[in-house]
């Protein structure tokens, strides 16, 4: 596997969201976080019509998760032509994100109105499970890691993931505590839902080819994130009751979800491919 040396201003930023946050961690996560996040914004918004109501924003996303199914790009290749050893190094630059998923998703609720929060938190006990540590995410995850052989402890996988990979964990800390309004949130939790049953399935695919025994967290995924799909338009719909609904920005963080996260993917492959190319 291969070690990341470059100047990891994003890793920082990682480590600082998740510490204690006194003045001075607030002064270093704005130093790092805000220029990065305001130009992500900047240049997302100016890609962008406006958006009138939530009916075209549905439209709009049914849009985007056509265009994706139609172009897996490199969740394809990890489905039908990735070696054991290329999806070993991409599972290994995910693993941040495997060990500590949604955990970044709490800030949120407290932004939005009751009915909302109900439905977000519908889908944070499916994270962890209903409480059932078999059934929790990050402990699937922790079980396809052990059957690679790979490292299962947050810090010794740190070392490990790569600057994009890092964007895509830190633009949900932005998004859940710090984006001026909810929507952004919303928007981008509601794609990442939306979008994850096709990924999924591909990944579920790579597993079975490759005769990995532990691809349940992909497998899970796509049996459940259907359901979450409908409930973060549920809170979605009734955050516009409570206080009705900027749709353009739903749809702007959706999109700089979608952008995050396809660079990440993108790049988790092709270091996969370098890597083993490289005999690392």
């Amino acid at each position: 596997m291969t070690l990341v040396t470059e100047t990891a201003p994003l890793r920082r930023l990682f480590l600082l969201n998740r510490s204690v946050p006194d003045p001075t961690v607030y002064a270093e996560i704005a130093e790092i976080e805000q220029p990065w996040i305001d130009g992500l914004l900047a240049e997302t918004t100016a890609q962008l019509d406006p958006v009138a109501s939530r009916a075209d924003w549905l439209e709009l996303l049914a849009e985007q998760l056509r265009a994706e199914a139609a172009d897996p790009g490199a969740l394809g290749y990890l489905a039908h032509s990735a070696s054991y050893e290329e999806f070993r190094a991409f599972v290994l630059e995910f693993a941040p994100d495997g060990l500590t998923e949604a955990q970044n998703f709490f800030p949120a609720i407290a932004r939005v109105p009751i009915k909302a929060q109900l439905a977000l938190m519908r889908v944070l006990i499916d994270e962890f499970g209903c409480g059932n540590l078999q059934q929790s995410h990050s402990y699937l995850y922790i079980k396809l890691l052990t059957e690679l052989g790979l490292p299962t402890e947050l810090d010794q996988v740190l070392e490990y993931t790569s600057e994009p990979t890092f964007a895509f964990l830190n633009s949900f800390y932005w998004l859940a505590s710090r984006a001026p309004q909810p929507e952004y949130f919303l928007g981008a939790l509601a794609y990442l839902e939306a979008s994850i049953p096709a990924a999924f399935t591909l990944l579920a695919d790579g597993c079975r080819r490759l005769g990995i025994q532990n691809g349940a967290y992909y497998s899970e995924h796509v049996h459940i994130d259907g359901f979450h799909m409908k409930e973060l338009q549920t809170a979605i719909r009734e955050y516009e009751v409570v206080h009705g609904l900027d749709a353009t920005k739903v749809w702007i963080g959706a999109r700089l979800l979608s952008q995050v996260l396809g660079a990440a993917v993108e790049n988790a492959v092709e270091r996969a491919r370098s890597a083993v190319h490289a005999g690392h």
